[in-house]
Order: structure tokens, then sequence, then C-alpha cells
């Protein structure tokens, strides 16, 4: 199955660069590119591409209201924005994710986590930059809709899997360790979400972060 993508950045080098890069994986296209904040928005209502791909600073709209227009609390049929920027800054980290983002990765990850985090937010699954995961987490005050209690008492394997999410593991990742099927991973993650109330993997890992489920090393 062939991933479409759109790719939104107001520099065109930028934009050509990032689309060399999808496009010379064999079943990612990239399908659009947008140069501000009211074009992608326009263009990713009208193509549902599969992942967008949205930098934080753009003329009109920013990157995090573009996240939530297309991704947010309040979208009907939300899309899956992965944020790829420069700024390793954390009032834009907590605003992409709390906007509704899957991904956060830094223009400087290089190419192969750049591709992975479209696979990821393809799959479901959530990839942040690795230099900033632990950091972010482990700050992140979480939102109203993470502090919750849960509706009824997650299973030992179910806290297993979220202590495994809320330190970066993929669902193969989870899988492994646990050894559990990759179903198996999602359907506990599924009932947590339940539970929670909450909408995917990152506010999960947020909402374990705020209730001290997992520590700083």
């Amino acid at each position: 199955m062939t991933i479409k993508v759109l790719v939104a950045d107001d520099q065109a080098m930028i934009r050509s660069g990032l689309r060399l890069i999808l496009e010379d994986q064999p079943n990612i296209r990239v399908v659009a590119e947008a140069a501000d904040g009211p074009e992608t928005i326009a263009l990713a209502r009208r193509l549902r591409p599969d992942v967008c791909l949205v930098d934080i600073r753009m003329p009109h709209l920013d990157g995090i209201e573009v996240t939530r227009a297309l991704a947010g609390p309040d979208v009907a049929d939300p899309l899956r924005v992965v944020v790829v920027t420069t700024f390793d800054l954390d009032e834009y980290v907590y605003g992409a994710l709390r906007g509704g983002a899957v991904g956060f990765v830094l223009k400087d990850a290089g190419p192969s986590l750049l591709v992975e985090a479209v696979r990821a937010a393809h799959n479901g699954d959530a990839l942040i930059s690795p230099s900033i995961t632990l950091r972010l987490l482990s700050n992140l005050t979480a939102p109203a809709a993470s502090r919750r209690s849960p509706s009824s008492p997650l299973s030992a394997r179910e806290l297993e899997v979220v202590r495994a999410i809320a330190r970066g593991r993929t669902n193969q990742e989870i899988a492994a360790e646990l050894f559990i099927s990759l179903s198996t991973v999602k359907t506990h993650l599924s009932g947590v979400q339940a539970k929670l109330g909450l909408r995917n993997r990152v506010e999960v890992a947020a909402w374990a972060w705020e209730t001290r489920l997992v520590e700083s090393s």
C-alpha cells in the first residue's frame, strides 16, 4: 500500500528535500506541497493524505494552528499530522502534541527518522525525536483529558503496555519485549484509550508521566 503524504513548508528548497527523501522509498508518494497554513488546510481536507508533514513556522497560520484544524479534538474525521521543524522548543512540542499531532521530528534528525515517523503515523503509532522524548514527557503538564482516572482499573498487562509507550517504544518493540503479538498490543492500547478517554498513544504517554506511572531515569 502506498502512503500518501502532504508536505507543508514555506521554503521551496525544504519541500523539495523532503519530497526527495520520501519518494526514495518504494511505497511513499508525496501527493501535494503547501507553502502556508491556509493552503495546507485546504489541500489536506480535499486530498485526505495518509500523513501530513507540517512545519511550525509558516505564513498566515502556523503549524500548531494547522495541526489543530486538521487533527484537533473537535475535528470529526482527523488527519494524521507529523510536525517537522528546526526549532527544539518546548512550547512548540507541547502545542503540536496537544493540537493532535502524532509525531514531532527535528529537521536535523536525519532522513531515516523522517521516514520512520511517516510510517509510524500511517500505522497508528507516534514518533517523537529521541533527543526530546523523555524531556518532553517527563515535564509535560498533561491536558485535562489525560488527568482523569480510568473508567475501570487497568489490567497488569495494560499497565506494562502503558509504561512501554511512555518510554517511547513502538507497538512492534512492545510486542517483542512482552512476548505478545502485535495485534494483542493494539488490543491492549485500544482498551487503555477507551478506559482513559484518550485519543492516541501520545496522550497515553503523557498520562503515564503525569500520574507518575513512570519516572525519569
